[in-house]
């Protein structure tokens, strides 16, 4: 354990996005995290204090697009070669060769596209939430509307630019509530109530989010930070890593059916959505993840891991990190 441990210090990163916000705190080899949809670094306030007692440099940044990183106005700008360019800028930025990357949500994805086109500057890799698939199969765009039958995929209803952003930001914070409660295991529908994942063709989303009560990680100061970024921000630059998906899917395809190599962990939710649909990637794992140390589903927690089970989350990446070769 560090002797040590410095406050969190918030600092501003030349990038090729123009700049990346990120929060640090520690020393020692540098803990990349990597937040997801609709977040920002502040999903990781759990993991930052704990990471730099246990002697890490633990940075958590905010995505281009979110919180106070820029936000470029191309559409093309959110793909997944531009966010990996950003990982690095930031490792480089602090001075480091190397470091571990973890990410939630979409910074899964983006953080194992780290470390497929940078393994030499991301040696190890902690997924949560959403199971590793190598790239390949059909266009991504296709899947997700072929998804639903009469309903809507969300990831469809997201494509287009100006449409999700016209139901969310009249009521930013009511919307995140709802998101984040339909996804969190103690607040989230029945298994036999309409799924908050898709919308009627003339419906919303919202329509089936929960109403009137936040979950137990959630409170409502945590819900005003979030909230307060988003309501000064917009959602645009968030809703356009969603809208680059055919775009990475073109660009990334020298990388189809690749394992991911280095050292890695994944931690899930056995109520989350993510989990349960890409089980069979998580059955893939010895084939996709030859260097998987761990993989490890919570019960009874939902999509919102390092938030709903801060202790459990923070004790699997402490035990992985001290296993790491140094």
């Amino acid at each position: 354990m560090s002797s040590r441990v410095t406050n969190p210090t918030h600092r501003l990163i030349s990038s090729p996005a123009g700049r990346i916000h990120l929060v640090e705190q520690g020393t020692g080899p540098l803990v990349l995290l990597v937040h997801g949809f609709p977040e920002s670094w502040y999903s990781w306030r759990h993991q930052l204090p704990v990471l730099a007692a246990a002697g890490y440099r633990a940075a958590a940044i905010d995505v281009r697009g979110y919180g106070r990183s820029s936000r470029p106005g191309d559409v093309a700008a959110y793909r997944m070669l531009d966010l990996v360019a950003d990982n690095v800028a930031v490792v480089r930025a602090l001075g480091e060769e190397s470091a571990v990357i973890v990410g939630h949500d979409w910074g899964a994805t983006i953080a194992a596209d780290s470390a497929l086109l940078e393994p030499e500057v991301f040696r190890a890799v902690g997924l949560l939430s959403v199971p590793y698939a190598p790239h390949g199969g059909p266009r991504p765009s296709e899947v997700f509307a072929r998804m639903g039958g009469d309903e809507e995929f969300y990831v469809s209803r997201f494509q287009r630019p100006g449409r999700a952003e016209a139901e969310i930001e009249p009521d930013v914070r009511g919307w995140l509530a709802g998101f984040y409660a339909a996804m969190s295991a103690d607040t989230m529908p029945a298994p036999d109530a309409p799924d908050p994942h898709f919308a009627g063709r003339d419906g919303a989303l919202r329509d089936r989010f929960p109403a009137g009560r936040l979950p137990a990680w959630l409170s409502e100061h945590d819900l005003d930070v979030y909230a307060g970024e988003f309501e000064r921000t917009g959602l645009t630059g968030a809703l356009n890593r969603y809208r680059n998906m055919d775009r990475d899917w073109e660009d990334l395809a020298a990388l189809d059916g690749a394992p991911l190599t280095q050292p890695s962990v994944f931690i899930g939710g056995r109520s989350d959505a993510s989990t349960m649909w890409l089980a069979d990637a998580i059955d893939a794992y010895p084939t996709t993840l030859p260097g998987l140390t761990g993989c490890h589903l919570l019960d009874d927690c939902g999509h919102w891991i390092q938030q709903e089970r801060p202790a459990e989350v923070n004790r699997i990446l402490t035990d992985w990190l001290a296993s790491l070769p140094a």
